[in-house]
């Protein structure tokens, strides 16, 4: 029988090892530096439904370039996050409210010490459905008559003079929900001051298909989600009563605060004690450095890049509390931060 040994021809061994050598040296430079590739572990995340999307954006980049993290995104409220992280299960919180007083008093009963980070703006949405054809705007007054505890409004003709004899079905966020803590503080004059007889969710999604199946609804989530589904809702105006006439949501109204009182910052708070971590802290670091493009990939308004490099500046010097629970009435996001710092 023939036996036949084939040689390798020199150029394709010498090109075999050649690829063994760089993919070995690339290994050894990834062991030295200490790459993306090396970094392994978990970040545990709950909130705030409203700042859901911008924070799974951060997470879907950063698995990216760590795919040996994995991070985790819950969604239970901006309350009932702020429970879990209390309870030692996260270690950043979704909000889209500030922290209460309650909340405080957990956070020193556990002995929890929290960084407080601005991430986007965003504004609330008022929304009916399309086959509404007879409210383009509503005034603030209207707003809380609707949605006062007490209220007996029942029809759109005890909204306004010439609105029809209909019933209104109202939607909105969930208790849990800082969402609902902000819409009941602007409108009512304070958190959690609403009737009780509306569909409640936690899930915005639910809020959005409520609403477009129903014509005489009427419901609030953040404005992104209206943003997400324009095409199944109908937006109303806003008369904040300032002396500026109806205002609509948008990116230029919700960032300069012409679109009041409907209009806000939105928040991570994180496990200070954590942060020596380097998944978490290289998590903390790649959020600060891409929440304003992401923020506005999903329909939200980005900070001022100062306001990013500030809110960079607190994590690294590891200021916790709040300040922006104690800010001053009209002050900006950044006069906030700064003149905490000084």
């Amino acid at each position: 029988m023939l036996s036949l040994t084939i040689h390798p021809a020199p150029r394709l061994a010498g090109l075999f090892l050649l690829v063994v050598a760089v993919s070995l040296a690339g290994c050894r430079s990834a062991t030295e530096s200490g790459s993306s590739d090396t970094l392994s572990g978990a970040v545990q995340i709950d909130g705030s439904s409203t700042v859901f999307p911008i924070t799974e954006a951060v997470a879907e980049e950063f698995m990216k370039v760590h795919p040996r993290v994995r991070v985790t995104v819950g969604v239970s409220g901006t309350g009932g996050g702020f429970a879990k992280f209390f309870r030692g299960e996260t270690d950043v919180n979704d909000a889209s409210r500030t922290i209460k007083d309650s909340e405080i008093e957990l956070a020193s009963s556990t002995g929890i010490d929290y960084i407080e980070l601005p991430v986007a703006f965003d504004g609330l949405a008022i929304v009916v459905n399309p086959a509404n054809d007879w409210a383009s705007c509503l005034t603030a007054t209207e707003l809380e008559a609707i949605w006062k505890p007490g209220s007996t409004v029942k029809s759109w003709a005890e909204v306004r003079e010439g609105f029809p004899d209909r019933p209104i079905k109202l939607y909105g966020p969930g208790t849990d929900s800082g969402t609902y803590d902000y819409f009941t503080e602007a409108i009512g004059g304070e958190s959690g001051a609403s009737r009780s007889d509306f569909t409640a969710s936690e899930d915005d999604n639910v809020l959005v298909q409520g609403i477009a199946g129903d014509a005489a609804a009427l419901g609030f989530f953040g404005y992104a989600y209206y943003d997400n589904n324009r095409d199944r809702l109908k937006l109303l105006a806003v008369d904040g009563e300032s002396g500026q006439g109806c205002v609509s949501p948008n990116l230029e109204t919700i960032s300069t605060g012409t679109y009041a009182p409907l209009s806000r910052p939105l928040f991570v708070y994180v496990r200070a004690d954590r942060l020596d971590d380097p998944v978490l802290s290289t998590f903390v670091d790649f959020y600060i450095e891409n929440a304003g493009v992401l923020s506005e990939e999903v329909g939200y308004v980005a900070l001022p890049e100062e306001v990013y490099m500030a809110v960079a500046d607190r994590v690294s010097n590891s200021v916790t509390g709040t300040v922006f629970k104690y800010a001053e009435p009209g002050a900006s996001v950044l006069e906030i931060l700064v003149g905490d710092s000084q």
